[in-house]
């Protein structure tokens, strides 16, 4: 049975890995984002790389235009769809702090935009009782950080969202996997301070497919940030409020 991926954030490092390794199992490609001068490149990569066939939607997670086709497009494709989550906005701590409008941005890229896509389309998943969908987070999700803590805010939000709608789609055969990546050198993350453990947009991708592969539900990647997020989330309060990470 054909198999489809709609990719939405999908100029983002880790997508455009994504997508690569999709299409050279020779999947149909839907790219979903706002620069269409790079999601027209990349949807001629990805043919030569052996995709079925590749389609571009342009979407803004902030006003929501585009929101509609991704619907109409989910509804009269035919096999199995997939979804894959790859969106982000992370402006700097401090420049949120002065200008806290940006946290509209933040929010609505991170959180309330996929969030409404992604309830859009769960109908659509239910009925076909099949297929993943990936969403992807952030360790800076599992506790607020003082330098980062309105993204880390929004992330953790997406995260309670995913394991609800793991819930409710696991019910019809649907597998919702949270992945929660480390520091990976994108665009987003490039210049900034504090950078250790760094991992590749193509690890990032590898490990996604492995855990579709085995259905896990949470995926950190690297591996090691489970066992780091894990000691952060130990600390008691009254010391980690003292720590500048």
């Amino acid at each position: 049975m054909t198999q489809t991926w709609l990719i939405i954030g999908a100029s983002s490092a880790m997508a455009r890995a994504f997508a690569r390794r999709q299409a050279t199992k020779g999947h149909s490609i839907v790219l979903a984002g706002r620069d269409v001068d790079d999601l027209t490149a990349m949807s001629n990569d990805l043919s030569a790389r052996g995709a079925d066939a590749t389609e571009i939607i342009t979407l803004d997670l902030e006003t929501l235009a585009g929101r509609d086709e991704i619907l109409a497009r989910a509804q009269s494709g035919e096999g199995i769809l997939n979804v894959a989550l790859f969106a982000g906005a992370m402006p700097p701590q401090t420049d949120v702090e002065q200008n806290p409008d940006l946290m509209e941005r933040v929010t609505s890229v991170n959180y309330s935009g996929p969030a409404k896509i992604l309830l859009d389309l769960a109908t659509v998943l239910e009925a076909n009782g099949a297929g993943s969908v990936v969403i992807v987070g952030s360790v800076a999700g599992d506790r607020g950080r003082l330098s980062n803590y309105a993204y880390g805010s929004a992330k953790a939000g997406m995260h309670a969202f995913a394991a609800g709608l793991r819930n409710r789609l696991g019910r019809s055969g649907v597998n919702v996997l949270t992945v929660k990546p480390g520091f990976v050198d994108t665009e987003m993350t490039y210049g900034l301070d504090g950078m250790f453990l760094v991992s590749s947009p193509d690890a990032v991708a590898k490990d996604i497919d492995k855990a579709l592969r085995k259905g896990w539900s949470v995926l950190y990647t690297p591996w090691f940030w489970m066992l780091i997020m894990t000691i952060i989330r130990l600390v008691p309060e009254r010391i980690f409020r003292k720590l500048s990470i």
